[in-house]
């Protein structure tokens, strides 16, 4: 997607652009960015759109549902809560299956829209720009005061400044991560922790100080940088952009060749008068009208400072908009084409396949296995008996008392103790004998079905196996 190389004047050589990332210098080393403080129609829709996702984000862990969280990931303890369904590591697949529609969604997604989620939707640059940079343009002020206070020698004004900023971001960090620590390991043992003297949580108190100490580095000192080095969604850009790929791109037909007319009556100019506003907003350095780069993360800001040029100068709004490279240069529209169709294809099946997978979920998880180390028992009159244990894995929050049948074949299954019950969100172990004629042993090893009930209620159906003599 690269666009003509004309009239570059914010690099060396035409493509130079191409091998370095905007905000490392030629030696090497970081180059802080000062992005100018961005306004418009679409910076107002990202921050009403970023303050709905704040408020879902920080409401999240203390949001529950029948009592139970909305959302807790609770890696430690293997403990998985979504929408108030428990999920254990039994049902590592349907995770497995999200995932890989997740994948699919983004290229879908990618493909079709380019990095619209980075833009409006990713966590990294909402808090970046929708929370910590709206403090630091509060405190110390715009792209301009910013250069000068970090040029300027300390005083008692950027001591202070310094201060106030930093001990907001610290703040805002430790809120920040003990609100993601709530998703690990919920609400009530994050209030523990909070509330009791450290000795007595030091691991979780650990934790938190670590949480809040990579949340602060983030967003004080590391910033731009997470999306430019780290994030491989930029780089994943040259393989899945095409020339079709909604982005935020420039016009180079309406634009070219740029200039300022005051200064040059003689050449004809496109509209672009080179104000190098587009490139004072953007929040990683770059320069839109260079074409599609890696560091480009589809936040609109050109967009609204070259909307509030061209207002001025009277000329058509949309010299920087969302478009593809072939609308740009052929005026073609948005159309699917085949590797569209086919993404939305494999998306769609990939959904409807985990949404089944969701419904028929069972709400136990039974394990049965001929006990370890025995052969069958001849019990006499042509009947054996295998001995069998087995373990249930409640997956819901009530108590279920169970009941074992022998489906296929007809036979006796015998517990050894009392009927099995188990707790909610827990498992039991226990043992039966399974009593089978000789008639019906199929050689060495006879293929059993057993039905798992609770009450009235049919929860599973296991397949086993039953050891006999050889015929």
């Amino acid at each position: 997607m690269d666009q003509p190389d004309r009239n570059l004047t914010n690099i060396d050589a035409p493509s130079a652009f191409r091998d370095r990332i905007a905000s490392v210098g030629d030696d090497g080393k970081r180059k802080w960015v000062f992005p100018r403080k961005p306004f418009g129609r679409f910076y107002n829709a990202r921050t009403w759109f970023s303050y709905l996702l704040l408020a879902i984000m920080f409401s999240g862990p203390f949001i529950t549902i029948n009592g139970r969280p909305f959302l807790l990931l609770n890696i430690i303890e293997r403990k998985f809560i979504i929408l108030g369904m428990a999920f254990w590591p039994q049902d590592s697949f349907i995770f497995v299956l999200a995932t890989l529609t997740f994948i699919v969604g983004i290229l879908l997604f990618t493909v079709i829209f380019g990095r619209l989620f980075c833009g409006w939707a990713c966590p990294q640059t909402i808090f970046l720009e929708m929370v910590f940079r709206k403090i630091e343009y509060l405190i110390d002020g715009n792209a301009n005061k910013q250069r000068k206070l970090k040029a300027q020698k300390w005083n008692a004004e950027k001591i202070f400044k310094r201060i106030s900023k930093h001990a907001i971001f610290w703040v805002l960090s430790f809120i920040i991560g003990n609100t993601f620590l709530a998703y690990i390991i919920g609400k009530d043992e994050l209030f523990e922790i909070i509330t009791s003297p450290v000795s007595e949580h030091a691991g979780g108190f650990a934790i938190m100080v670590l949480f809040t100490t990579i949340f602060y580095y983030v967003y004080a000192s590391f910033r731009e940088q997470i999306c430019t080095q780290i994030c491989p969604y930029g780089r994943l850009q040259s393989v899945l952009l095409d020339d079709k790929s909604i982005v935020v791109a420039y016009d180079f037909t309406r634009g070219e060749t740029r200039g300022n007319p005051r200064k040059n009556t003689t050449e004809e100019l496109g509209d672009c008068i080179d104000c190098n506003q587009c490139v004072e907003v953007c929040p990683t350095g770059i320069d839109i009208r260079n074409g599609t780069q890696l560091e480009c993360v589809n936040c609109t800001a050109c967009i609204d400072a070259c909307d509030t040029v061209m207002d001025k100068v009277k000329r058509p709004r949309g010299l920087i908009r969302y478009d593809s490279f072939n609308g740009i240069r052929t005026g073609e529209k948005l159309s699917l084409n085949f590797r569209n169709i086919g993404y939305s294809a494999m998306l769609v099946a990939l959904i409807v396949f985990f949404f089944f997978l969701l419904v028929t979920r069972s709400d136990v998880e039974s394990t049965i296995l001929r006990s370890y180390g025995t052969m069958y028992q001849d019990v006499g009159n042509n009947h054996f008996t295998n001995l069998y244990t087995v373990k249930v894995l409640n997956k819901t929050f009530g108590d279920l008392p169970l009941r074992f049948e022998l489906l296929e074949p007809s036979g006796e299954l015998k517990m050894v103790g009392d009927d099995l019950e188990v707790s909610g969100q827990d498992q039991t172990e226990g043992a039966f004998f399974i009593d089978l004629s000789g008639d019906l042993l199929d050689g060495t090893e006879t293929k059993l079905k057993i039905t798992v009930h609770s009450g009235d209620r049919l929860l599973e159906t296991v397949k086993t196996s039953f050891m006999g003599p050889r015929k």
